[in-house]
């Protein structure tokens, strides 16, 4: 907000505190300090560094720090992130995913292009690349056993209600056929150690099988990611005919509540703790050798807490076996007690306070019988 006239400045403060421009208009960050000088629109900088690699689209400034001429102050005046909003998303299919400040690089910036660059969102009823039922096309898939990435043809199909994938490009038969209501999928760019890494997981005999995709393209890949909810969106449209939108919006892909690396023991609890990577997926939570594993070596089911589950900070006192990690967490089921140790007090708080939410969440009759199923193979 550097120079420029006196009334330009007061104009601009007071265009930037209005209620409609106090969250970034992209990934809804609180405090946005830039905008787009072209689009008018109030983001924050992270975004802003999305736009920046758009110039023919956006010109972005700070508010502090750049100077606004009185035309410019003036767009941004007349627009502001309300009239983008119904400008650029007036038509967003309910199934398609709006990234946050806390998704991944490539979701945010495909979702800034789709809007102000390819204009996805503008008309009622437009084709889009991930809304016609079938979508066909190569990613690379990592290997179960060697870790190596290969090209793999997938095909996603609303009319069979199901994702393939082959291992040749004229294979007659799937490698793999899943139903599309046993799939989530997740970005784990971290994890896969490439920008557009997608994890999709899916349920195989009640047990969890992890796939792991990218592809060069971020586009691609998140047409991939908005193509798999589209299918799953209209597959349980049919399923659940009661519902609502909102209500079957909720039950699409979802990000795992939390990862990371803790130790454990056995049931007879004198086993030494073992390190192993852990993902806390609704109420499964599944443990991996490595983080990259296609099966978890063991899962845990935990229900709610008027079912006779808690977590509780610590271990019990006689804990035997050797543990090199101090900060204890104890998970009580109707049937035993699980112990785990975290390495620092930040991830054991965390761990809780996940584990916390789902255990003061009331269980649905499906989880009861995936309840049922758990203790059956115990």
């Amino acid at each position: 907000m550097a120079g420029g006239n006196e009334r330009s400045v007061k104009t601009l403060k007071e265009v930037w505190r209005r209620a409609e421009n106090s969250l970034c208009a992209d990934c809804g960050k609180p405090d946005p300090d830039w905008a787009s000088s072209t689009l008018g629109v109030f983001i924050c900088l992270s975004c802003s560094g999305i736009h920046r690699n758009i110039p023919s689209i956006s010109k972005v400034k700070s508010l502090k720090m750049d100077q606004w001429d009185d035309a410019q102050v003036q767009f941004l005046a007349k627009h502001g992130n309300a009239v983008a909003k119904a400008t650029y998303e007036a038509h967003i299919p309910i199934y398609y995913y709006q990234p946050t400040y806390n998704d991944c690089q490539v979701l945010r910036e495909q979702w800034i292009r789709a809007k102000y660059e390819r204009k996805e969102f503008t008309e009622p009823g437009k084709q889009l690349p991930y809304s016609d039922g079938v979508k066909e096309g190569i990613l690379w898939k990592r290997g179960r056993d060697n870790g190596q990435f290969l090209p793999r043809k997938f095909l996603l199909s609303e009319r069979e209600g199901c994702l393939k994938y082959f291992t040749k490009q004229d294979a007659k038969e799937p490698k793999i056929s899943v139903k599309i209501d046993v799939i989530n999928a997740t970005f784990q760019p971290m994890k896969i150690g490439n920008p557009n890494g997608l994890q999709i997981t899916y349920l195989k005999d009640n047990k969890t099988r992890n796939i792991f995709v990218y592809h060069d393209s971020g586009k691609e890949v998140v047409d991939w990611f908005n193509a798999i909810r589209s299918v799953q969106f209209h597959y349980l449209k049919v399923a659940f005919p009661i519902a609502s939108d909102n209500e079957i919006k909720n039950r699409l892909t979802r990000n795992f509540l939390k990862e990371g690396y803790m130790e454990k023991t056995g049931p007879k609890q004198r086993e030494a703790f073992k390190k192993r990577w852990f993902t806390l997926d609704h109420r499964r939570l599944m443990y991996f050798k490595d983080p990259l594993d296609a099966f978890a070596k063991g899962e845990v089911f935990v229900g709610s807490r008027e079912n006779g589950y808690s977590v509780q900070k610590g271990l019990p006192s006689g804990t035997q076996g050797n543990f090199s990690w101090h900060y204890g967490l104890t998970i009580v089921t109707p049937d035993r007690e699980y112990l785990f140790t975290c390495e620092t007090e930040t991830d054991q708080l965390d761990w809780i306070a996940a584990f916390t939410r789902i255990i003061n969440q009331a269980m649905t009759p499906q989880e009861y019988a995936i309840e049922a199923y758990f203790k059956f193979k115990s």
